[in-house]
């Protein structure tokens, strides 16, 4: 039970330890949004065509720090998209000279722009030894892709039949599970303790299956991985809760443009990064887990990283903030997360 309601939160500048800031037009429109509150991103390579080498993630990098607004103090860390014919040379180089700070695994065809994807797990041992012996984290989108397991329950599959194998061959291999949906990811977290930790994004958080199917469908919840029961939503509430460092910011804020969305065929992704600290924060203070949001946001990812913690720091006061209906420019219509609600939570730079 709630002794005291808070109504203001002062954290160090948080970390988003997982965006997808797309391309173009698009890029340009949606990376303030994360720079304007987050001191670091950790961005994924699944553009067309994918980053897979050391020029490709500078130049793309570029692209980033060209959108970032002059008053915003941010920095792009960029990643390398794993395919069956990575070179660990390159995987070497690239975190040597610091322009990689981790590699993505996409298994083929699992999500958005994965087709270039691994096939098979064991044509990239030989860069997973080369990654842990040089300490670099592998990032893994954690679903399997056959078809003909429900797609509500890939995750759990992915533990059993690429998960385990990994951890089994390569004991020292740092892995983040990405954006974790279902109680046995947090389950596995929790045992394993070394060497494995996971985001969790806001929506996730907030919201279960029931939320985007029960009475219509809403579109601009349809996320990869799916949200799930309120028995997973539940486990991922319990975990944030912890004092462990295993569990930190990731909010794979993933735009789409909305005739993309809103079509027979609609794309998997959420855009939350106008929404998410406000999201975040409200989950925190409905579990009565405020005093570990600062590990949450701004400490633990940067500890796993290596990284140093962020100077500045940022204000939420409790306030009621309406969400417009969408984010336009140049014909480019996005429908950011919570879109049409008010959120709890005013978010500032201090």
């Amino acid at each position: 039970m709630k002794t005291k309601i808070i109504t203001t939160i002062k954290i160090r500048r948080p970390d988003d330890l997982h965006v997808h800031f797309r391309d173009n037009d698009i890029l340009k429109l949606v990376v303030p949004y994360t720079s304007r509150f987050f001191g670091r991103a950790i961005v994924m390579p699944n553009i067309e065509p994918p980053v897979i080498n050391i020029n490709q993630a500078i130049s793309y990098q570029k692209k980033i720090c060209n959108a970032v607004p002059v008053e915003h103090k941010f920095m792009p860390l960029m990643t390398c998209y794993l395919t069956d014919n990575t070179n660990p040379k390159v995987v070497e180089e690239g975190f040597n000279c610091g322009v990689f700070i981790a590699c993505k695994l996409y298994l083929a065809n699992g999500t958005t722009n994965s087709k270039y994807g691994v096939s098979k797990i064991s044509n990239i041992y030989t860069v997973f030894e080369k990654m842990e012996k040089l300490g670099i984290p592998l990032l893994v989108h954690g679903e399997v892709t056959n078809s003909k397991i429900d797609i509500f329950d890939r995750e759990a599959y992915f533990i059993d039949l690429v998960m385990n194998p990994i951890r089994k061959k390569f004991p020292n291999l740092k892995i983040v599970f990405e954006h974790i949906s279902t109680k046995e990811a947090v389950q596995y977290i929790l045992s394993c303790k070394e060497n494995l930790v996971a985001t969790i994004t806001p929506h996730h958080l907030l919201f279960n299956r029931n939320n985007m199917l029960s009475g219509s469908i809403k579109p601009h919840l349809y996320c990869s991985p799916i949200l799930k029961s309120d028995i997973h939503q539940k486990a991922l509430r319990e975990a944030i809760t912890m004092d462990c460092q295993l569990f930190f910011l990731g909010t794979d804020t993933a735009p789409h443009v909305q005739n993309n969305k809103e079509s027979s065929r609609g794309c998997a992704g959420i855009f939350n990064a106008p929404t998410a600290l406000a999201a975040y924060a409200t989950v925190f203070d409905e579990m009565n887990a405020i005093e570990n949001f600062e590990a949450f946001c701004s400490l633990n990812g940067a500890k796993f990283y290596g990284l140093p913690i962020n100077e500045g720091f940022i204000e939420l006061k409790r306030k009621k903030v309406f969400i417009n209906e969408k984010i336009s420019h140049n014909k480019i219509n996005l429908i950011p997360f919570l879109a049409n609600e008010f959120v709890d939570w005013e978010v500032n730079v201090v």
